[in-house]
């Protein structure tokens, strides 16, 4: 069909409408559509990384669940317990830590000993009798040893317990200094046991070393005259007129004394009891004041008896004790 083909006719022309002839047209309003609610941001980040890549849902393993009982509990602690104590005591016995620590210990030490803390200089005061190597054992450190690794406790222990020492002090001078201070014993007898002769302070103890330049100290002889000569030597000096006269005193049946004046083998004996020997003593020193015992050419005086004296003027080889064989005749 052609554009001459169309034909318009009166009716469908379409004239400008007037006013009255207006006819208003109802207009169609669209439907609203409903508010969607408000999505949270963190929702729309979730749901565009869920839209990106989807996560897998991760599957719980099922763990085996043990249902134990009080006691087997208590029983599994005290098992755990003993392994880790058992353990332990194994791994300290083995000597594994303490010679790690004892590793460390000295390197530190060694350390210090490079910056200048080490023993250059020993010095000792107090000194008579005590042999130098003593000293240096018990101090346990030598010339160039790191001082902040010597143990002052233990070198003053190992000191005193040296023979001839009563009492040590042990000082570090920093840097490098050492000073040892003892108190030795001093000796106040000489002690005649099983033919050898000893020095011995007031407690008893022996004192090593020769006895050169003590010979003139009192000699007592016999067992356990050692521990008891302190005693002895208290008792003469109550009579200090008598006392520089006893030159040995022999220890009998560890329970008394025979004193020797003058001489320590011809001089005169006298035997002291067991009991009260003090009171005999100074009888003894009132009998020699008023008579003069040594003038009369008495070898014996025997004072066990508390109401008599015995004097003889020969020596007796084996006197009987009181009591025993025959009697002593009184003087």
């Amino acid at each position: 069909m052609s554009d001459s083909d169309i034909i318009i006719s009166a009716e469908d022309r379409v004239t400008p409408a007037t006013t009255a002839d207006t006819v208003e047209v109802p207009r169609l309003s669209r439907p609203r559509r409903a508010a969607k609610p408000a999505k949270d941001k963190r929702d729309v980040r979730a749901e565009g990384r869920a839209e990106s890549k989807p996560k897998k849902a991760r599957r719980r393993v099922a763990l085996p669940r043990f249902n134990f009982t009080p006691l087997q509990k208590l029983s599994a602690a005290g098992i755990a317990m003993t392994t880790i104590v058992v353990g332990g005591a194994v791994i300290w016995h083995s000597g594994i830590i303490q010679r790690t620590t004892q590793t460390a210990i000295a390197s530190v030490m060694q350390a210090t000993a490079r910056l200048g803390f080490r023993i250059d200089e020993i010095t000792i005061a107090g000194r008579g009798r005590t042999p130098m190597d003593q000293l240096a054992s018990a101090l346990g450190a030598t010339h160039g040893s790191p001082i902040l690794a010597v143990d002052l406790e233990q070198v003053k222990d190992r000191l005193e317990a040296l023979p001839s020492v009563k009492v040590a002090a042990v000082e570090r001078r920093l840097p490098d200094q050492m000073h040892i201070a003892i108190v030795e014993r001093q000796p106040i007898a000489i002690w005649q046991n099983n033919g050898h002769h000893v020095l011995v302070d007031k407690t008893g103890q022996v004192i090593p070393g020769t006895i050169a330049g003590y010979e003139g100290l009192p000699l007592v002889v016999g067992d356990g005259a050692n521990s008891r000569a302190d005693e002895l030597l208290a008792m003469l000096a109550s009579e200090p007129a008598l006392a520089p006269r006893v030159k040995a005193a022999i220890h009998v049946g560890n329970r008394r004394w025979n004193l020797m004046l003058d001489d320590s083998r011809d001089g005169l004996e006298v035997r002291l009891p067991e009991e009260d020997a003090k009171d005999a003593w100074h009888r003894l020193a009132d009998l020699e004041r008023a008579q003069g015992l040594s003038a009369r050419q008495v070898r014996m005086v025997d004072l066990r008896i508390p109401d008599r004296m015995v004097l003889k003027t020969e020596r007796a080889s084996a006197p009987p004790e009181p009591g025993k064989g025959r009697k002593d005749n009184g003087a």
